[in-house]
């Protein structure tokens, strides 16, 4: 019984006291400790579309792709951004929305970062064997975790900024899950039922400022870096993120590819294990690791320059395409 109290208090706290994990959303949080192991609900089933983020003449919208256009989903949703469609639980009535969207020509547009956002970016380090034994890290029991700021994102076909401060700028492709629902302490079993869908991210990194100590912050977080898109392709199209493989091209040149079945923790078991040390909140967005094959453990070296085209593949999902600017 005591139990029982302890979590109507947890809930009740954040609803008097104004505590984040009780926003109006949060107050629904799934938690297999309030729950009695019971698995969460499913987010309401979409059909297959591809959500986009992005600034037109009218300033940021969001919208689904349709070709070689965009449905602008803003005005007929209701929904200023993806981020809140995907928290309302909203995403499963695009289809009634299409036909009261405006049609824009994606050459005409900018893309943003798909969650343009987000309230956490975390990221994980050395999650495939290949890139474990080429930095020289030891095996964990854990996920590495470390986070990115939601500033220092740019979105498809945007500059990636190498800085004054470094040459050292390497790349990083990775699988993108964006979180569905707000949850707490999941199961490796039941996490996937809290995704609302991927994408994929470029997590690139200015080395020299990554080693001053053990901590990767400073150069995970430069301004212009962190590359998120080029789109959302929702959960119902990809049912098994370990059936996906990962490819980057840096000039048309791999180097990088990899099935991300070969990760050391799949999604399922970073989910679980990131839920157990705070709250997913939907739109926090899980970058889940990169292969082997970065640049900074090349002979010679290879970092980008200005110049540069790098472009991150996931055919399940597009491709992630950027040029390469000095600061």
């Amino acid at each position: 019984m005591r139990r029982g109290i302890s979590v109507v208090w947890f809930c009740l706290r954040g609803a008097i006291f104004g505590d984040r994990i009780a926003s109006p959303e949060a107050i629904g949080t799934w938690s297999r400790r309030a729950t009695g192991n019971a698995a969460p609900h499913r987010l309401a089933k979409v059909e297959w579309m591809k959500l986009a983020s992005f600034k037109a003449a009218a300033g940021p919208s969001w919208g689904v792709i349709e070709g070689d256009r965009i449905l602008d989903l803003m005005e007929a949703s209701g929904h200023p951004t993806l981020q809140s469609a995907i928290a309302a639980d909203d995403l499963h009535k695009v289809h009634d929305w299409k036909a009261l969207a405006p049609s824009l020509p994606i050459s005409d547009l900018e893309w943003l970062p798909v969650v343009t956002h987000p309230g956490k970016i975390l990221c994980i380090g050395h999650n495939y064997e290949s890139h474990r034994k080429e930095t020289g890290r030891a095996k964990t029991a854990h996920p590495s975790v470390f986070v990115r700021f939601a500033d220092s994102q740019v979105g498809h076909r945007q500059p990636i900024v190498r800085p004054a401060q470094s040459t050292m700028l390497d790349y990083e492709g990775e699988l993108a899950v964006v979180i569905g629902r707000h949850c707490r302490e999941v199961a490796a079993q039941d996490a996937l039922d809290v995704v609302a869908g991927y994408s994929i991210y470029n997590d690139a990194s200015v080395r020299d400022w990554q080693w001053h100590t053990t901590q990767f912050t400073p150069g995970k977080n430069f301004a212009g870096t962190g590359a998120f898109g080029p789109w959302l392709v929702t959960a119902d199209e990809i049912e098994d993120p370990s059936s996906l493989r990962v490819t980057t091209r840096l000039n048309g040149v791999v180097m990088q590819d990899q099935p991300t079945n070969e990760m050391i923790f799949p999604v399922s078991d970073i989910i679980a294990y990131i839920s157990q040390f705070t709250v997913l909140a939907p739109g926090d967005v899980i970058v889940s690791g990169t292969p082997g094959g970065v640049g900074a453990k090349r002979e010679p070296p290879v970092w980008m320059k200005p110049g540069d085209i790098v472009e991150v593949e996931i055919p399940a999902i597009g491709t992630l395409r950027n040029p390469i600017v000095a600061a």
